[in-house]
């Protein structure tokens, strides 16, 4: 039977740090991220994709505040389900294009996920994540006047300005759990849980309601690939191997290392909680459930990565 990766990709997989945004920009940006995605693919592993979309997010809340004067505003979690459907659209056109050029033909398809948290989830009464755009302080309390937002002043050392915070709830289960599975049985490449699921509580009867919330998209990445029975997870970043005693004399890539290992860099503070911290958690989470590797190296070395010769890879 082949092999089940799970990808999770980056921000820089869609927009990079120095981009403006444009559509085109981003379609560029995928381009190069679905031609790696396609080699996996032709090499015959069974893949499912992914992502990040807090950039987009952000951008469509700017234009949602932009505009409503003449529309009404969407909420969080709609804006999350409208990012889901662009970022897949881009990444399953892409895919398909380069499977095809390499000669051979897979459907690829884009599943807008919901993703459950608890309604009592500690996250919902602090919540932390910072949304959409940086304002000023009289427009910061504007919108915590008129809106009910949580608004905080963000980095005050460098006099960026106030955002929102919203809570990122733990993620419990996926509601379309039985899709994914029936599509990547039937041989199909998933995009699915993009920017870590549209949260929704648990109403009863069955119903589920979206929620303002930001679910770690890492952790979410984790909860697909239990779901699917990835044989492996594969994270992909901006470098080739995480880093310890990153800027340093001695600074050392790691490339294959114990979960205890991990364990003792972490308790020295190697990882940090903006930055590689995060992924390092995430790909430890995965190996502790499954006793599978997890993987962390750069977009362009993903194809090396998958079959282990580049990248940090964590083992049991």
């Amino acid at each position: 039977m082949r092999e089940t990766i799970v990808i999770a990709l980056g921000g820089n997989a869609i927009k990079k740090s120095d981009d403006v945004g444009t559509a085109e920009e981003q379609l560029h940006n995928v381009d190069a991220t679905a031609r790696q995605i396609a080699l996996i693919l032709q090499a015959g592993y069974r893949v499912v994709v992914t992502h990040g979309n807090g950039p987009q997010v952000g951008s469509l809340l700017i234009q949602q505040e932009s505009g409503q004067a003449f529309v009404p505003d969407q909420p969080l979690f709609v804006c999350g389900a409208m990012t889901q459907g662009h970022i897949g659209w881009m990444l399953q056109n892409r895919i398909s294009y380069h499977v095809q050029k390499l000669g051979f033909d897979l459907p690829v398809a884009t599943l807008v996920t919901q993703v459950v948290v608890d309604s009592n989830d500690p996250g919902f009464r602090d919540p932390t994540k910072p949304v959409g755009p940086y304002y000023a302080q009289n427009e910061a309390q504007r919108l915590a006047e008129e809106k009910n937002y949580l608004m905080r002043e963000v980095n005050p050392n460098m006099q960026k300005g106030w955002r929102r915070l919203v809570a990122s709830p733990i993620p419990k289960d996926i509601v379309e759990r039985t899709a994914i599975r029936t599509l990547v049985a039937a041989g199909i490449v998933v995009i699915a849980v993009g920017g870590g699921g549209i949260p929704v509580v648990a109403a009863g009867d069955g119903e589920f309601i979206g929620t303002d919330a930001v679910i770690d998209k890492d952790r979410a990445a984790v909860l697909l690939a239990e779901l699917v029975g990835a044989d492996r997870f594969l994270i992909l970043t901006d470098v080739p191997n995480v880093l310890i005693n990153y800027g340093k004399a001695d600074e050392k890539a790691l490339t294959t290392v114990t979960l205890k290992e991990v364990a003792g860099y972490t308790a020295k503070g190697h990882f940090l909680a903006g930055s590689m911290g995060p992924k390092v958690e995430a790909a430890v989470r995965f190996t502790q459930r499954t006793g599978k590797t997890a993987t962390i190296t750069s977009l362009e070395n993903v194809l090396d990565g998958t079959k282990g010769t580049i990248g940090t890879h964590i083992v049991p």
